[in-house]
């Protein structure tokens, strides 16, 4: 009863049950000696149960994560981090507004490289829509009560994409002389973060953070049941975005 509990949830949940409704609307025109439309919707629905696995995902994911590795010792004069969202009004222990689950990581990766390292953070991120509140104040809030000092951090809040981002950040970095950068950001998001640095002739370390996927994994029978499309609308939103700066950046 436990397993089959684990088995059926997929297919309650959103993308599973349209996947179930796809197969029965497709078995039921096959039946209807309606074959083209039978086969449509049988093979949507195979192809979303397909984008919706982990293995798919993961598949696209590792040729984005797994360009860079986590340096054993990192050796740098600043730290600079990039953005990654926040959840602007959500009640949190010392204010108002969390960073997002995937800066979260970025930001605690960036506290312990702080601790070990003792050098300053460039703290770079924008705000795109003019409705929505500022990340950069509510990642700062979460640097220092991690224990980074005020005066170790460098706010630049005006870019509003990772190209931005780089030119800010590499405009602070010659201002204040710092030659040996370690980039912080997500493991997916690194190679675009590092083509846009080199774009500028900025050479960084990369320090890639909140890995989806791994190489040595192995995967169960629950692992080929519909999850969900967040791994994969990530892994394909970035190799656009790699095309877009490979031949237009």
């Amino acid at each position: 009863m436990f397993m089959l509990k684990y088995a059926l949830i997929p297919f309650i949940l959103l993308p599973g049950a349209f996947v179930i409704l796809l197969f029965i609307s497709g078995v039921w025109f096959l039946l209807k000696k309606n074959r083209i439309a039978g086969m449509v919707n049988l093979i949507m629905g195979a192809l979303m149960w397909f984008l919706a696995t982990s293995p798919a995902s993961d598949a696209l994911l590792k040729g984005l994560e797994h360009s860079f590795s986590v340096p054993k010792n990192p050796k740098g004069d600043v730290i600079i981090l990039l953005g990654g969202g926040a959840n602007v009004g959500a009640p949190d222990l010392s204010g108002v507004g969390t960073p997002s689950e995937m800066m979260l990581f970025r930001v605690v990766t960036a506290v312990r490289l702080y601790k070990r390292l003792q050098i300053p953070i460039i703290l770079s991120g924008g705000t795109v829509f003019k409705h929505v509140k500022p990340e950069a104040p509510i990642v700062k809030r979460f640097l220092i009560d991690l224990g980074v000092p005020d005066n170790a951090i460098i706010v630049e809040d005006k870019s509003l994409d990772t190209s931005q981002n780089a030119k800010n950040s590499h405009k602070i970095c010659l201002e204040s002389g710092y030659k040996n950068p370690i980039l912080v950001t997500s493991a997916f998001h690194m190679k675009r973060s590092v083509m846009a640095f080199k774009s500028l002739g900025m050479e960084v370390v990369p320090f890639p953070a909140g890995f989806q996927s791994w190489s040595n994994g192995s995967y169960g029978w629950i692992d080929f049941l519909p999850g969900n499309f967040e791994g994969m609308s990530t892994a394909i939103k970035e190799y656009l975005a790699l095309f877009y700066y490979k031949f237009f950046l």
